[in-house]
């Protein structure tokens, strides 16, 4: 049986409802096929929109920033997009030009974690989210660092999930005469060579775990 998203006054899909999903897989696949989000928040009575990187623990999502940034203070509604764009769309005509992409939106009041232990497990998810291995190989932060850093947890139930694949769709209508191409431009994220920092001492080599991504695709 399919696990699927609540459908809320904020998920429910107005326009274009063939391209919306509740299947929450298909959340958790977008979610797992990138690692960075934009956080929409209001501040003072402003809208801002951050960039930050994220991580999925299940159903939970780990923000992080400085303890700095006003836009992690935690405690007031939010909304996290998550899109990869996957192609153009070209269509015979401007006005049926399009995006084949895959995006998700959640909204939500999220916590600010303040124990410790909890704190550094969530942190660890991050990290490895973006880069598996990376958390048993580099050093981990230290009190200090902790202190320095916010880390917010925000549930993944509140989440609306948009998909459009395909090509043109003015391929039967008065259009198709034109005698142009129509079709669609796909877009491709890869991995490449690691470069080491320049103060790097010869002889460390590339990890595994690294090294092995090389090529690979981003999602």
């Amino acid at each position: 049986m399919t696990d699927r998203l609540p459908e809320t006054d904020l998920t429910r899909h107005r326009r274009l409802r063939e391209q919306g999903s509740l299947d929450r897989a298909d959340l958790d696949a977008i979610l797992d096929a990138g690692f960075v989000c934009h956080l929409g928040v209001v501040i003072e009575g402003r809208p801002v929109v951050v960039p930050t990187v994220y991580g999925r623990d299940g159903r939970r999502l780990y923000l992080h920033g400085s303890v700095a940034s006003r836009s992690l203070a935690g405690g007031a509604p939010v909304c996290v997009t998550v899109t990869h764009v996957d192609g153009l769309v070209l269509a015979r005509s401007v006005f049926e030009h399009g995006v084949n992409y895959r995006s998700a939106m959640i909204h939500g009041v999220p916590r600010k974690v303040t124990d410790p232990d909890e704190k550094l497990a969530g942190l660890r998810r991050l990290t490895e989210h973006a880069t598996p291995g990376q958390w048993s190989y580099a050093r981990r932060p230290n009190r200090k660092e902790l202190a320095a850093t916010t880390l917010l947890v925000l549930s993944l139930e509140e989440a609306s999930v948009k998909i459009r694949t395909g090509g043109p769709d003015d391929g039967d209508g008065p259009d198709a005469e034109l005698g142009l191409w129509a079709g669609t431009l796909p877009l491709t994220s890869t991995w490449g060579t690691p470069v080491p920092d320049p103060v790097l001492p010869t002889g460390i080599p590339v990890p595994d775990h690294i090294a092995r991504r090389e090529g690979a695709g981003q999602s």
